[in-house]
């Protein structure tokens, strides 16, 4: 994509023209660069922004028809997740099923929270439970327009998106999944956090050294790293630093790390350079590249 050049309401049209093409341009740009195979999903916002929970119901059933209908269509190329009108869970669980179950996708793609509220609360346990049931994962990505507005930010609006407001708001959501019992509850669900695990690998030691400090009948069963290491995977979307790389390796392991490009927001180009030249060993490029995603949605 040779967007970077363009000045922000052309590259937004840039964005819109690839965001709407789903073969011609997409399919073009992977063969151009030699990816395989994307996992698609509704870009953000989506059915989360929606007030009324009939409508996201009704909105959700015919995203992920029309998704499922492309993958149908190039199942060697696309894969896909499925969204959720998370605004009334036992409809979530009932549409989760039949995604998963009869349109064949793989998992799910949450932008952030349900009009303010997070994932952790008691009514989305059953949507967990089913996650774990049915051994797919869930996608938390950022949302387009926050919960809440940080003074922080009030005056630099570029720091509220995806520089920086996005990765700590993503970041302490999913520990909020950590630290609300969910992973105590549902050990076989999985979290993906985009953007080298949303920084979250680079904070392990802090994470632990601050365990002990919480109130033991509110705080998990184990150490932060453990959910980390255990439940959660990180993609590298939107973050090609092999320095970035290195770290979350370390931190939590090759077999937690899944290339991603974020396509049309970032180059394909730049991603797939960066991890042809990553440096690592073949196995684990393999791993980073496509086995790791493969396992995880039984590609």
């Amino acid at each position: 994509m040779a967007g970077r050049s363009l000045d922000a309401p052309r590259l937004g049209e840039e964005w819109g023209r690839r965001l709407a093409d789903l073969t011609e341009l997409r399919l073009a740009d992977m063969d151009e660069h030699g990816v395989d195979m994307q996992v698609l999903s509704l870009t953000s916002p989506g059915v989360e922004a929606i007030e009324d929970p009939s409508e996201a119901v009704a909105t959700a059933r015919r995203v992920n028809d029309y998704l499922a209908d492309v993958v149908a269509a190039h199942p060697t190329r696309f894969a896909g997740f499925a969204t959720l009108p998370l605004q009334d869970p036992k409809a979530a669980v009932v549409e989760l099923r039949r995604a998963v179950e009869q349109l064949g996708l793989k998992g799910v793609l949450h932008n952030d929270h349900v009009q303010g509220h997070y994932l952790d609360e008691p009514q989305f346990r059953p949507v967990w439970a089913e996650l774990e049931r049915l051994g797919v994962t869930l996608y938390l990505h950022p949302a387009l327009f926050p919960a809440d507005q940080w003074r922080v930010f009030q005056g630099h609006p570029v720091l509220s998106g995806p520089s920086w407001g996005w990765t700590a708001q993503v970041g302490a959501h999913a520990l909020r999944l950590i630290y609300g019992g969910v992973f105590d509850e549902f050990p076989g669900a999985s979290v993906t956090l985009g953007h080298m695990g949303e920084l979250l690998p680079f904070q392990l030691a802090r994470l632990d050294s601050r365990y002990h400090q919480a109130d033991p009948k509110s705080r998990p069963r184990q150490l932060p790293s453990h959910y980390l290491r255990h439940n959660l995977y990180a993609t590298t979307s939107g973050v090609f630093s092999h320095a970035a790389l290195l770290g979350a390796v370390q931190a939590i392991g090759a077999d937690r790390l899944l290339f991603a490009v974020d396509y049309p927001y970032e180059s394909t180009a730049e991603a797939v350079e960066f991890l042809r030249t990553a440096p690592f060993s073949r196995a684990d490029l393999k791993r980073i590249a496509h086995r790791n995603a493969a396992h995880l949605l039984n590609l």
